[in-house]
């Protein structure tokens, strides 16, 4: 009759279905499934499913059948018996009955009732009243009573695997909720407080402790120790049960009343007026399995189906969750490392492109850009070529909340007008014959950083249209692509054009300066900063004395004095060249004005010799019109410089801040003699005929 049993036909659907979750809702307690309360339910209806067993009743409906069964289930609790499910009136001789069918592991029939114990390895023993007059033949034939025993049996295992699959379920997704949360905390304390807190609920015990291991000090530093002074438990690594599991590399538990008592150090019970009786530890292994630490739980805590005792569940839950830990932790310290890396990159490149200078315009320029570096504001960098228009846009950048970002610059004169929009705004492969690969924009890879725009004033009128459209948008669109990109990035742009000439003239947007000109800084010429030529030129000379192991020369009277005095058309760039040649090729240990080798520091013959024109002569050749002034002044800079530096247009062009190229473009601009083909060989090469 037993295999008869088939619950799941006449059992109620939410029994039998165990209370499906419903999806996306919440995980259940781990209350969830009690077993006792739903046996209670399920028991009269197996015991219904025999007829030589169930009760007699007068409406033989399944309620009356229900409400005439008396039994249950006995169990051994610890060290005593309880009837964990039961229906109807108690009997007091049930745990007497059931304890002889235990032990007996056979029927047991006494009166009007009968035992007989449940398969499986637990002591457990179905009990129940029999129909009157059925207790002697059902002493010959047992065999109805070893079916409801088998399939009270079923239910009953069924219903502790189900409790178990819960907890389980519960004992996973709260490791991996957390595990998440973990994820974002940067702070040692907080994570490991988490990591304890989520410990105790999975594993169900009074605290938790996490121990690193301090190889170089050979010592295990716990965290979070509640109770000891500072939070912090340090033992030795050889130590105790944490020591064995550390030095073994396996999982080890123990119970208090056992033969190994002295191996728990009762010194740290005593001090933190607590007592041990349970304590399980599992090793931590980061992701190149190497042990990293011990995660020790103690004190487990007693619930209906668990003793004060850590069992071979308890050892799963706690080395999952030891992974899940050390990975958080090694994360942690990743991170951290990676930022104490960035930091000092950021601050050895802020420092590499100091904002040198104690002149009153030059103070001001830097106070106004610590005002603005905070901000998201567009700034219009304003100089002649080598004044340190880029420098300037890294100190604000590099005090801006964007330092941590990159600093992406890109001279629009260099860009040529066919691949302006690629080098911009990127590319997708096979958007043109040579796009064999998508490629990543200027301003996509300056997203969440700075965006310097050197020579704005240089870029066609075709690079003017797209670059407002994106200043406005914020947006870009890669060639070949249709999928809008958002960027985020502040946006510096630096000219040496009259820009409102230019916009006079048609040759610049009003609206794309505008767009730009939101705030505007301008550095002043380096022959305008006075003693602060001295300052960069010390500045240079230890950055290019160290770079080349060298020691720092001293510029005597004269040296110094030369330097102030030069005109500087180089501005900036022209000083650092000259300091970084000194450096190289004059290994005195003070400098004198002869080494400097600057150009024009000769007498008024010379300097008529060289074709320079005097300030007497400008004067009286000086147009009254602004732009022809500026074409004449533009002229006689680029003359002077090419005669300074012997006519090798290379060098005079890398002086000016300038492309070979366009130098040669600036010159026939300017209507400017000897002003040929980019591939014009140099003045200064001597000839071959």
């Amino acid at each position: 009759m037993a295999e008869s049993f088939q619950p799941a036909a006449r059992l109620p659907r939410h029994l039998h279905d165990a209370h499906p979750p419903a999806e996306n809702t919440a995980v259940p307690s781990p209350s969830f499934a009690n077993r006792e309360t739903v046996m209670g339910e399920w028991f009269p209806f197996i015991v219904g499913m025999f007829p030589d067993v169930r009760p007699d009743a007068q409406g033989g409906t399944e309620a009356d059948v229900a409400a005439g069964t008396r039994g249950g289930i006995v169990s051994q609790v610890q060290d005593s018996w309880k009837a964990v499910v039961w229906c109807g009136e108690e009997f007091s001789g049930a745990l007497e009955l059931a304890g002889d069918a235990i032990e007996s592991n056979d029927v047991v029939i006494q009166d009007a009732w009968a035992a007989a114990k449940l398969p499986g390895p637990g002591n457990e023993a179905v009990v129940v009243a029999l129909p009157a007059g059925r207790s002697e033949r059902l002493g010959r034939d047992r065999g109805p009573i070893d079916g409801l025993a088998q399939a009270v049996g079923r239910a009953w295992q069924r219903l502790e695997q189900q409790r178990q699959d819960s907890w389980r379920l519960w004992q996973v997704t709260t490791m991996l909720r957390e595990a998440v949360a973990w994820q974002r905390m940067d702070d040692d304390e907080e994570l490991l407080s988490a990591i304890a807190r989520c410990s105790c609920e999975v594993v169900r015990c009074q605290r938790a402790t996490i121990f690193l291991w301090d190889k170089r000090r050979s010592r295990l530093i716990g965290r979070p120790a509640i109770g000891v002074p500072g939070g912090v438990l340090e033992v030795e690594d050889d130590a105790g049960i944490v020591g064995e599991v550390l030095q073994s590399g396996a999982p080890k538990w123990w119970s208090a009343g056992g033969i190994d008592a002295d191996r728990v150090n009762r010194r740290i019970d005593e001090s933190q007026n607590f007592q041990t009786r349970s304590l399980l530890a599992v090793p931590m292994w980061d992701a190149r399995g190497q042990v990293i630490g011990v995660f020790e739980a103690i004190n487990a805590v007693a619930g209906p189906h668990r003793l004060e005792t850590f069992d071979s569940d308890d050892v799963w839950a706690l080395t999952e969750l030891s992974h899940h830990a050390a990975a958080a932790i090694q994360a942690q310290r990743t991170r951290q490392q990676l930022t104490r890396t960035r930091d000092r990159l950021v601050e050895t490149a802020a420092a590499a492109h100091p904002l040198i200078g104690e002149h009153p315009a030059i103070r001001e320029v830097r106070e106004n850009a610590s005002k603005l570096a905070p901000t998201d504001l567009s700034v219009l960098v304003l100089g002649r070529n080598g004044t340190g228009k880029e420098v300037l846009a890294q100190h604000i950048h590099y005090q801006s909340s964007r330092r941590n970002g990159p600093f992406i610059a890109v001279n629009c004169a260099a860009l040529v007008e066919s691949l302006l929009e690629s080098e911009l705004f990127g590319h997708e492969k096979g958007a043109f014959t040579d796009a064999s690969s998508t490629r990543v924009g200027k301003f996509e890879l300056a997203s969440g950083g700075t965006f310097f725009l050197d020579e704005v004033g240089d870029l066609s009128p075709g690079g003017q249209a797209k670059l407002l459209r994106v200043l406005e948008e914020k947006t870009v669109i890669r060639v070949g692509g249709s999928q809008p990109i958002p960027v985020d990035v502040r946006v510096i742009a630096a000219t040496n054009q009259p820009l409102d000439e230019m916009i006079r003239e048609k040759r610049f947007r009003e609206d794309l300066f505008f767009r730009l000109n939101v705030v505007s800084l301008t550095l002043p010429p380096l022959s305008r900063r006075g003693e602060d030529v001295l300052l960069l030129a010390e500045h240079f000379l230890q950055h290019f004395c160290s770079q080349i192991g060298r020691s720092v020369p001293r510029l005597d009277d004269r040296a110094r004095q030369a330097l102030l005095e030069h005109p500087w058309p180089g501005n900036i760039r022209e000083l650092r060249n000259t300091i970084e040649r000194v450096c190289y090729l004059a290994p005195a240990p003070v400098l004198s004005a002869s080494h400097l080798m600057l150009s024009g520091l000769d007498d008024s013959s010379d300097r008529r010799t060289t074709g320079t024109v005097d300030s007497t002569t400008v004067a009286a050749n000086r147009s009254p019109v602004l732009a022809d002034a500026t074409r004449d002044f533009q002229i006689r800079h680029i003359q002077t410089t090419i005669q300074q530096c012997s006519g090798n247009m290379t060098h005079a062009a890398s002086t000016l801040g300038l492309h070979r190229s366009n130098l040669y473009r600036k010159m026939r601009q300017l209507g400017m003699p000897n002003a040929g083909e980019d591939d014009a060989p140099e003045l200064s090469e001597p000839r071959n005929d």
